[in-house]
């Protein structure tokens, strides 16, 4: 995965401003829209320390992230005061696991994943350079099993305004990478002039919510 070492570094540093104290509303608003059921299993690439795989492991029997860095696997385990079975997988991967949560430390793009029936990112392809996400995606394909769903969440401004990341993908990046995929959107927000975003120069700013069927 290129950038490792700026994920890294942010970690080690703590400049997770990406990162949501609470429960993204986005995915409790609009998971439904998946018709998940609990026997669905549930992929959350480049996952961090995400309370909504909390929320997700409540709903699911079984849930798999990734994540690069171990300091932010090993906070969410922490901060939530789990023990998890920590278990080697290969020279580059570890397996924590504890009930429905599998997490891996280690570069998503050779994980060793099972195909699951629902994916979720809400913080995985706006935060790949322009130049990785087709890969990405590839890899997101090669994991989704036959009629899986995905959820995901992007964002949309423009770019040569400020450098990400977060990056901007808008809806014609969206639709060209999921080419052959049903893609629905259900929801855009449109930042008005208080969002921190705009008083921060941008001229717009915009988070969109996919579904995506495979």
């Amino acid at each position: 995965m290129q950038d490792q070492e700026l994920w890294h570094n942010k970690w080690a540093s703590n400049q997770i401003g990406f990162h949501l104290e609470e429960v993204n509303p986005l995915l409790t608003q609009y998971w439904a829209q998946l018709n998940p059921t609990r026997e669905d299993k549930v992929l959350v690439p480049l996952c961090g320390k995400s309370e909504d795989l909390v929320w997700l492991a409540q709903r699911h029997d079984q849930v798999q992230g990734v994540e690069l860095s171990d300091i932010a696997v090993r906070a969410f385990f922490a901060e939530h005061f789990y023990t998890p079975l920590v278990t080697p997988v290969d020279n580059h991967h570890t397996l924590y696991q504890f009930d429905e949560l599998s997490l891996y430390v280690g570069d998503f793009f050779t994980a060793p994943l099972a195909p699951v029936e629902l994916i979720y990112d809400r913080a995985a392809l706006i935060a790949l350079p322009q130049g990785i996400r087709p890969i990405y995606v590839e890899r997101l394909k090669q994991l989704l099993s036959n009629g899986g769903r995905m959820l995901l969440v992007t964002l949309d401004y423009p770019q040569d305004e400020i450098t990400g990341p977060p990056f901007s993908v808008p809806e014609q990046e969206v639709r060209e990478l999921f080419a052959g995929f049903e893609l629905t959107k259900l929801y855009r927000d449109d930042a008005d002039e208080t969002h921190p975003r705009i008083k921060k120069g941008l001229s717009r700013f915009a988070e969109e919510v996919w579904e995506i069927k495979g």
